[in-house]
């Protein structure tokens, strides 16, 4: 059998750990090739040494049956490999064109001729499929968009072989269906793929074959039509894993969020959410349904603080904080767990320790006549990074932006709970993990609600939303469409609601 790509034995270390311990890795050419593992597991760092970003200790790399030594992503690049990362490399007020030729800019004399790059990435983007404004800025499109702007990148670069890294972490049910649309289109192109996921279902639909590793060894290469969702998570975690939510029905308590006729702008200065009320009570989980961009940023952040109230009121345990500052909201018992987890998550050049008291360091024990003691925040943090499952090199001294997204995401969810907060806004909050860290995070919200506290979830992830809530409130073009009981409706019915067809109800 001829490959396109052949990684044999390959060995990477860090300080403190090895990531990839002797794994194999073989691409066929037209094949899409799934590389499944939990989060932390060594699956970005093992493309990484097939971009050229790391140098393995030990192990050959063959190109087309030819052994190669990739030192950096432009050697990789002139072998024919291009690679597009979970978090996207692109210069945000730069056009689209701009961004692509970067690194490979097309000359006319001594002076750069964007014409003729723009022409040939808008036939490029016509031929895939791609639909790509050359002339668009990227700090203007939608993420789903980026990411076909960093696809275009390889293409215009000409690879063949496209390696994709959890490349639907950050899109809409919609624009997944889109990109496993363009990925079939590379491929009857005569592309090779290789996509680094822990989504079982994705990998169901689009992948050949699959190869699995688990704390940085390899597990093993199957096919994937043979193979069953379960038994493809139980070579990723080691273990059998339960994909329903065990929940005991709700007993809601008194009211703890009351936000009533709210209103307030989107980024683009127009009214995002217009008089949107809602209760959260003790002991349920409420959770927000709604196609991205409906009005779910807003709520989430005139809660938190993040955005101004235009009218309307928001009431915590009987309180009016419509307009007070965020420390002091998260002092009254709310936490959050942000969408973004850059922006809004982490400090990424701080330590995970420190990133552990971001909301508590000016408190005793961690602080005390305004000096830190760094003793009890160590003590701290490790107790969060333990019981989260929270990987990384040096522990609470690593750096945050060295942890794979989701051992970031596990992190920020776990400092969140560690405040038992009255309130907790989970937005997003498994977006970027493998099912043995949605397992576990499930069963800390409930677990949340069970001790009587109040949890307001927004996911993207329909089944999600359905699984773990009590009751979900349907956003549509910034109104409340209805609210509906979680265990009297399903899928299909919220579906409706979401597009705003679906008949009102109330409850």
């Amino acid at each position: 059998m001829s490959y396109v790509v052949e990684m044999l034995n390959i060995r990477k270390e860090f300080p403190g750990i090895v990531a990839n311990d002797n794994i194999t890795l073989t691409l066929k050419k037209g094949e899409i090739h799934a590389l499944l593992g939990e989060n932390g597991a060594g699956k970005s760092t093992l493309m990484g040494v097939l971009f050229g970003m790391y140098q393995p200790e030990k192990g050959i790399i063959k190109i087309h049956e030819k052994e190669v030594r990739i030192t950096n992503p432009n050697v990789a690049n002139r072998l024919g490999i291009g690679m597009v990362h979970q978090h996207f490399k692109l210069v945000e007020n730069f056009t689209v064109t701009e961004n692509i030729i970067l690194g490979s800019e097309p000359l006319k004399g001594i002076t750069l001729d964007i014409k003729k790059a723009a022409k040939k990435i808008e036939e490029l983007s016509k031929h895939y499929g791609l639909n790509v404004d050359p002339h668009a800025k990227i700090e203007d499109i939608s993420v789903g968009m980026q990411q076909r702007v960093e696809i275009m990148k390889m293409l215009y670069r000409e690879a063949e072989v496209l390696i994709f890294d959890e490349p639907t972490a950050v899109l809409t049910p919609n624009e997944i269906d889109e990109l496993m649309k363009i990925m079939r289109n590379l491929i009857n192109e005569g592309k090779s793929i290789i996509i680094i996921t822990h989504k079982l279902k994705e990998i169901k639909a689009v992948a050949d074959r699959c190869t699995v590793i688990r704390r940085g060894k390899g597990i093993g290469t199957v096919n994937v039509k043979e193979t069953s969702e379960a038994s493809l998570a139980e070579m990723m975690v080691g273990r059998h894993v339960n994909f329903k939510v065990d929940k005991k029905a709700s007993t809601p308590g008194d009211v703890v969020l009351k936000i009533d006729s709210l209103s307030a702008k989107n980024k683009r200065k127009v009214m995002g959410l217009k008089n949107f009320s809602l209760e959260v009570r003790k002991g349920e989980i409420v959770g927000i349904a709604g196609v991205e961009g409906n009005g779910q940023s807003e709520i989430v952040e005139t809660i938190t603080g993040l955005r101004k109230v235009e009218s309307g009121t928001i009431t915590l345990n009987g309180q009016d904080i419509t307009n007070i500052p965020i420390r002091q909201r998260i002092d009254k018992g709310i936490a959050h767990i942000p969408e973004d987890r850059h922006k809004r998550g982490l400090v990424l050049d701080y330590t995970m320790e420190n990133n552990m008291v971001l909301e508590v360091y000016n408190k005793p024990p961690f602080a005390k006549n305004g000096l830190l003691n760094g003793s009890a925040i160590r003590k701290y943090a490790q107790k969060i990074i333990e019981n989260f499952d929270v990987r990384s090199g040096e522990g609470g001294a690593s750096i945050a932006r060295t942890l794979s997204g989701g051992n970031q995401q596990k992190a920020i969810i776990g400092r969140e709970l560690e405040l038992d907060p009255d309130l907790l806004i989970a937005v997003q909050p498994t977006r970027g993990l493998d099912v043995g860290s949605i397992e576990y995070i499930h069963k800390r919200l409930i677990e949340h609600r069970d001790k009587g506290k109040a949890v307001l979830l927004v996911s993207l992830e329909l089944d999600e939303v359905l699984q773990l809530s009590d009751r979900i409130a349907i956003v549509n073009n910034g109104e409340l469409v209805g609210e509906v009981i979680a265990a009297e409706t399903n899928e299909n019915e919220v579906g409706l609601m979401m597009a705003g067809v679906g008949k009102e109800r109330s409850i």
